[in-house]
């Protein structure tokens, strides 16, 4: 069985969640599993090494989910973390964006020193759907001075056409249907 087919049959089915009409899929059964886990890390790190010509400086992972993620890749790949927050949730000097999600507008915030000017990066998140919140934080990459090579996802909904907003290619391992 290949690594997408796995990941795809571990994920959590919850139709009419946040709200009517909406199919979560949700990522936490494979957290929950060790070995699923370790292959989502290996597959998303192997993806990162083999599809980009220059190793990132900095893995930036997005509230919340890409929390659970970033870390352990910037890890492996020898690079530095770097949290892009919703509002209001970080220390000191901070560049703020807001964006239009699905269901409202919100604002991303990224710490004004976390990136340097030049720096290579990749966002890593659970999930595209209108990509909202990755446009959001390729703004906040720009601001810094960084420059997006990539962005990783978990799950892919190309239907809403989200990765067409974005400033890099865009990468999912399982792909929802509409």
């Amino acid at each position: 069985m290949s690594d997408v087919t796995y990941l795809k049959n571990l994920l959590g089915v919850h139709p009419n969640f946040p709200k009517k009409g909406v199919t979560f899929l949700d990522i936490f059964p494979i957290l929950r599993n060790p070995i699923a886990f370790e292959t989502l890390i290996t597959h998303l790190i192997h993806h990162i090494l083999t599809n980009n010509e220059i190793k990132p400086d900095v893995i930036v992972g997005l509230d919340a989910r890409g929390f659970l993620l970033g870390p352990i890749i910037s890890m492996r790949l020898g690079c530095s973390f770097v949290p892009i927050r919703k509002g209001g949730k970080l220390p000191g000097l901070v560049e703020v964006v807001k964006y239009e999600k699905e269901y409202g507008i919100d604002e991303f915030e990224i710490q004004s020193d976390a990136i340097k000017p030049g720096q290579n990066v990749i966002v890593i998140d659970d999930l595209i759907a209108t990509g909202g919140s990755a446009h959001a934080a390729g703004e906040l990459i720009k601001k810094s001075g960084g420059k997006t090579l990539e962005y990783v996802f978990i799950v892919g909904l190309p239907f809403l056409k989200g990765h067409e907003k974005l400033d890099a290619k865009s990468y999912w391992i399982v792909e929802a249907e509409d």
